[in-house]
């Protein structure tokens, strides 16, 4: 929670910023996994709460995120705050890198998994300056082998564990970070790329997938398996991921570094862009199955809500997850 004494400065941002805060809730007993938890991201700032609730938590990143870790156990340190922490690297990018992680979450850590928070993702070419799609190296568009299918793939891996958890003990819970964006997504641009090429059309469309298939885990696990399914928007936040995206501009990367302070004002923080996750996460009796913004559900678009779309995207992920295992 945001501390009681603010400045006056502080006071006026509040007071233009909408920012609910997730109610915190018991996660003794629980494990959960944060993927995509750099510093000064919402996945970190995620992962570092629900570990001071009480979870066990394991936190990802594409490499040494051991680093990660041990930074929430030194800060937890200085608080008197004891927390459990493990980490190992995955690149969604990279089908051994999820099958790997998958196989060492389950000898490392067993059966079972309560909570899967899919918070990693990237999103590249902010000016749209390519003309033709940046590759992964088993040849899909970087942003969809990223955001989606790599995010899918590690879905399908822990289903099973989640699967275990919600039966034997009531709730489980997968929560998947999307965008707002996902409205610039097309459902014919999911089964066939859109040409000519955009990669904000492209960044969407990853973000319409994880929608759909968000409501259809929610509609084949749900009642069955006691597993909910969570997607949200978590606003406009100040994070590193637009230095990302403007890789290659060093002029307009300068121009953001300067007007830096300006934006972190009018932004959301990391802490603040985290809540809606820890919300869908954590909240008792909360409905899956929805769009979340602002710890409340919302509409997503027109094509998200196509549930025939959504089971042919589900049907042929599946057969592609399979064949990557």
């Amino acid at each position: 929670m945001p501390t009681k004494t603010q400045s006056p400065l502080s006071a006026i941002r509040r007071s233009l910023i909408s920012a609910p805060y997730a109610e915190r809730t018991d996660l003794r007993g629980k494990t959960a996994i944060v993927t995509g938890t750099a510093p000064n991201s919402i996945g970190y700032e995620t992962a570092r709460t629900l570990a001071r609730w009480g979870a066990k938590v394991i936190v990802t990143t594409r490499s040494n995120p051991e680093i990660i870790a041990t930074r929430i156990g030194e800060e937890f340190a200085l608080e008197d705050c004891t927390a459990t922490i493990d980490s190992h690297p995955l690149d969604l990018s990279v089908a051994s890198s999820v099958s790997s992680f998958a196989s060492w979450y389950r000898a490392t850590h067993g059966e079972y998994l309560d909570i899967l928070i899919n918070n990693a993702g990237i999103h590249l070419d902010l000016l749209s300056q390519r003309k033709e799609p940046h590759l992964s190296a088993d040849g899909f568009e970087i942003q969809w082998r990223t955001n989606y299918l790599g995010t899918m793939h590690l879905t399908h891996a822990l289903l099973p564990l989640l699967q275990n958890a919600g039966r034997d003990r009531g709730d489980a819970r997968i929560v998947t970070v999307v965008s707002q964006l996902h409205t610039k997504g097309i459902n014919a641009a999911l089964f066939a790329p859109v040409v000519p090429y955009n990669s904000w059309t492209a960044y969407g469309t990853s973000k319409l997938a994880l929608v759909h298939a968000t409501y259809e885990l929610q509609r084949r696990y749900a009642a069955s398996d006691h597993v909910q399914s969570y997607c949200l928007h978590p606003g406009a936040v100040f994070t590193n991921i637009a230095d990302k995206g403007l890789a290659g501009n060093p002029m307009l990367g300068t121009i953001r570094k300067t007007m830096a302070p300006i934006e972190r004002f009018f932004l959301l923080t990391p802490e603040e862009g985290a809540q809606t996750q820890i919300h869908c996460a954590t909240k008792s009796g909360l409905n899956g199955g929805l769009y979340y913004q602002k710890c409340r559900p919302t509409s997503s678009s027109p094509d998200s809500q196509d549930a025939k779309i959504s089971e042919r995207l589900w049907e042929t992920t599946t057969a592609w997850a399979n064949a990557a295992s």
